[in-house]
């Protein structure tokens, strides 16, 4: 994965801006506000609360999902990918409500052969339908550091960012037909787990499990909640991104986009669909 020394330059020069309007931010507690869900003694909490892993070996994965349920706001995670040989892995972190018309909002990390870069796959559910991924390279290495993940999620769009820098925005598409997530709360969930029937080069690389347990380390969970104060601001109407952060955007995604469905006619032979001529930047 190469950088142009252009795309480095703006991503070193430009600096983003992302609206300060968010009230009731809450900085968390692992104990306080996630269960951990299932794989045993996988998942862990420690650190008085700061740091939680999750595990995987051939035996089973790992996860953790929050106490609370979110309508709108924006969520912050520090996560350290599975480090060295992850082929075959997928590291989840993801909004969720339930149902077989849930909507969700999704981060997947996908494991690779060491040396080569983690794919993030990006996802947005609703009303039980998906098929909207975008997938990114990242332009460091996401398992020597820990790095911030966040979703903000407005009634307007969904922006995804890394390390403060947007990747991905998905816009309210309703006016032309395309539901948007905006009526069911949602939970924070998190997973390791095995899918190396698909993760890694489509299911042609299997995960080795000599190298297990796989572990992944999150800490500095942070919710800044939609509040009354929030959504009367004048602010809550308007775009999230300012003009640094829109040249950011398409930096991102000139650079290090590998796949969009948008663009992707031999899957949609009979036209992408209707919100991807709203925006480039879906």
């Amino acid at each position: 994965m190469a950088f142009s020394s252009n795309g480095f330059s703006m991503f070193a020069l430009v600096c983003v801006v992302v609206s300060s309007l968010l009230v009731a931010a809450y900085a968390g507690n692992f104990y306080q506000d996630f269960d951990l869900t299932w794989g045993d003694n996988r998942a862990k909490i420690f650190n008085g609360g700061q740091l939680l892993s999750l595990s995987l070996d051939r035996v089973s994965g790992s996860g953790f999902k929050s106490k609370k349920e979110y309508l709108f706001g924006r969520i912050d995670m520090q996560l350290k990918l599975v480090a060295g040989n992850s082929a075959g892995t997928v590291t989840a972190y993801y909004l969720s409500s339930q149902g077989p018309t849930h909507d969700e909002i999704d981060f997947e990390f996908l494991g690779n052969l060491s040396g080569d870069p983690y794919i993030l796959h990006t996802n947005v559910f609703t009303q039980g339908k998906g098929n909207r991924e975008q997938q990114f390279y990242l332009w460091f290495d996401p398992t020597r550091n820990f790095h911030t993940y966040s979703i903000i999620w407005k009634p307007q769009h969904i922006i995804f960012l890394v390390d403060n820098v947007p990747i991905r925005v998905f816009k309210n598409a309703e006016p032309i037909g395309v539901p948007f997530p905006k009526s069911q709360p949602m939970r924070i969930y998190s997973s390791l787990w095995n899918a190396d029937d698909w993760a890694t080069r489509g299911g042609l690389v299997k995960t080795d499990w000599s190298k297990a347990p796989f572990t992944a380390y999150y800490r500095n969970f942070k919710v800044t909640a939609s509040t009354a104060a929030w959504r009367t601001n004048a602010g809550w109407e308007t775009n999230e991104l300012d003009g640094p952060g829109r040249r950011r955007l398409r930096w991102v995604q000139k650079y290090f986009m590998i796949y969009n469905y948008c663009t992707d006619l031999k899957r949609f032979p009979q036209g992408v669909p209707p919100e991807c001529g709203r925006s480039r930047f879906l």
